[in-house]
């Protein structure tokens, strides 16, 4: 591990040892609007612990409230912003539970997947030049069962594309795992665990980069079990295959004890960038939701004027005839 590395999580974990997130006393007194409207500017000032008070507040002052829903929506996202991830998906899973026929709980779906998405990629492991192919893939395993439940059930949800993109690159990540995992087994001369992980690899992740490696292991712990049929036809597929592979020099198999080296590249465009990015909640839009309830009053204001003081020209206008229409009202 590198110096700069190692100061730059030390000048970290002195930030974040010495702020402080002062306790935010909210008065009792403040209206769902007023009260939706804290939380929103404390969203887009990204000061998310402040939102999340809000928010709390919100939903626990007017639980049938008109911002409600969206509240609880909204504290899902502002808890992942948080790292609070356990809070994230616990909010996500009662969203789903309370509101299973909701119009947007497709995001409550996505935000389940996008914490354990994100379990294992906290501070040390965007920071630091870590393998995360090496890593347990419990997480990531359940990242790709939550977000395969999102495409499933809503396969024309907006987050969609985002969750396929996202099960794209975990897939190849727990690839490479099961080939790190076969490679150990055959330093340690357990052939058969080997070879029948390199199938596991051929059989269950078609289209990785990791099914040469899979080829790979079979081939190598195939022959270290004098089954010289099955060892040849695996070279056979690699060979046709995968001609690039490191295994193969000339041509000739060579028994390599680590998995292949790629350029980086296919992690990094997927971790740096575009899927550390989170999808913000369906917005509900207050100025617009502002502007229907004030037409709705305003319509049931003028419904309920008596009919002598309404306006004539608006009363005219529902009355005119079709001999009116045609003249222009010229004869009116």
């Amino acid at each position: 591990m590198s110096i700069k590395h190692l100061l730059l999580v030390g000048l970290l974990g002195l930030l974040a040892a010495c702020s402080s997130n002062k306790a935010t006393v909210l008065d009792d007194s403040l209206s769902e609007s007023e009260l939706y409207a804290i939380a929103q500017t404390n969203l887009d000032a990204n000061n998310y612990s402040l939102a999340i008070d809000s928010l709390r507040a919100l939903e626990s002052r007017y639980p049938f409230g008109r911002f409600a829903e969206q509240a609880q929506l909204e504290l899902i996202y502002a808890y992942y912003q948080s790292l609070e991830l356990e809070a994230a998906k616990s909010s996500a899973d009662r969203f789903i539970r309370l509101h299973p026929q909701h119009a947007d709980v497709d995001y409550a779906y996505y935000m389940r997947g996008m914490t354990s998405f994100t379990r294992d990629r906290g501070l040390f492991e965007r920071f630091l030049p870590l393998d995360m192919t090496r890593r347990d893939p419990g997480a990531a395993r359940d990242s790709f069962n939550e977000f395969a439940q999102l495409v499933s059930r809503y396969p024309n949800s907006r987050y969609a594309p985002d969750a396929r993109l996202r099960m794209v690159y975990l897939r190849n990540l727990l690839a490479s795992y099961d080939a790190h995992v076969g490679h150990y087994y055959l330093k340690r001369g357990a052939y058969i665990a080997a070879a029948n992980r390199g199938r596991y690899i051929v059989e269950n992740f078609q289209q990785t980069p990791s099914v040469g490696d899979g080829l790979a292991l079979m081939v190598e712990g195939y022959r270290q079990l004098a089954l010289d049929d099955l060892a040849d036809n695996a070279l056979l597929t690699l060979q046709t295959n995968y001609p690039e592979h490191p295994s193969l020099k000339g041509g000739e198999f060579r028994h390599h004890v680590e998995p292949a080296q790629r350029d980086a590249g296919w992690v990094e465009s997927m971790t740096v960038g575009l899927l550390d990015k989170v999808m913000t909640p369906p917005s509900m839009n207050r100025e617009t939701q502002m502007e229907r309830e004030m037409e709705q009053q305003y319509q049931s204001a003028l419904t309920a004027l008596p009919r002598d003081i309404r306006a004539p020209q608006a009363e005219r206008q529902q009355k005119r005839s079709i001999w009116s229409r045609v003249t222009f009202g010229l004869f009116d």
